[in-house]
């Protein structure tokens, strides 16, 4: 009969609809979480649904891909009134062959760096749950505990300036040679996402893992063209294409002590080497006119 073909399509529709179905809607914008564009990235990955945010988990970096926040006015409100309790742990949920130990950061060098940070977890559960490894991704020190934590802090201002924020943070693994502590990886670059129901605007802050000051404020767009990863798909393009100014590290009471670094667009980046080639061909010009002259002046002193 000529329409059996079509009882395949309906498996494979399905298939396809449920192919980012995530068990975490709420800590995502339009309940939508991102969706892996990267073959590679998606191996070995698993979902972890917690109180206060949600991680996807891989296998083969033993990080979190990315750590998602519905923060709220509310919750960072209630996570002031709380005191931090250091209980690093195993993430049971896990397989013990894909999942960090403690014995992995020890002696390493590396903080423990959390992805959705203890100073937005609004009660003792949600704190616990955010020291689980699964939320952690090895750190430069100086890093974690001065420029990210001031990030944080900006993050944790605006929310309370909007009343909620979309938050998405992970880390990028960009270059070859990539390094190892025990069996986690550590990632070359820190991001994280922020969108705002209230403006429709959103943006994301860009740094590298090392002992510095400075970072980069990028468009979603351009960060999820850099990781592969459509990080809010349930947001228009309109809005991700766009950067909304980012409140600065540091900016609180005694105003902005680090400033993100401008990133020049690839026009602005030809126009600056044309306008360096032609003043260099400009002074090898005039250099080679000047020796022409001196040369002249020369030959005639030396016939008088």
């Amino acid at each position: 009969m000529p329409h059996k073909p079509y009882r395949f399509l309906l498996p494979l529709l399905l298939l396809a609809s449920s192919a980012f179905a995530t068990d975490c809607p709420s800590h995502y914008a339009a309940g939508r979480a991102p969706e892996i564009l990267n073959d590679k990235l998606a191996r070995q990955t698993q979902e972890l649904c917690y109180q206060a945010f949600a991680v996807m988990h891989s296998g083969i970096t033993r990080t979190p891909l990315w750590s998602a926040e519905h923060l709220t006015r509310s919750n960072i409100d209630a996570a002031r009134t709380l005191s931090r309790e250091n209980s690093f742990h195993p993430e049971p949920a896990l397989l013990i062959s894909g999942r960090a130990e403690l014995k992995d950061y020890a002696r390493s060098g590396f903080d423990r760096g959390h992805m959705s940070p203890n100073g937005d977890m609004a009660n003792r559960t949600s704190q616990y749950e955010s020291f689980s490894l699964a939320n952690m991704i090895p750190q430069n020190p100086q890093n974690n505990r001065h420029v990210w934590a001031e990030i944080e802090s900006a993050v944790r201002r605006l929310a309370e300036k909007d009343g909620e924020l979309y938050v998405i943070t992970g880390p990028a693994f960009l270059g070859q040679d990539l390094q190892k502590i025990g069996n986690v990886l550590v990632p070359t670059y820190i991001y994280k996402v922020v969108y705002s129901p209230k403006r429709q605007q959103a943006a994301a802050y860009f740094i590298k893992n090392e002992d510095t000051s400075h970072y980069q404020a990028l468009s979603v767009t351009q960060l999820e063209n850099t990781l592969r990863i459509d990080l809010l798909p349930g947001v228009p393009k309109r809005i991700k294409d766009v950067a909304m100014p980012l409140p600065g590290a540091g900016a609180g009471q005694h105003g902005a002590r680090n400033a993100p670094e401008k990133r020049e667009e690839p026009a602005a980046q030809i126009k600056k080497i044309e306008a360096d080639l032609l003043t260099r061909l400009f002074n090898d010009a005039l250099k080679m006119f000047l020796n022409f002259i001196t040369n002249l002046i020369h030959k005639g002193w030396s016939h008088v």
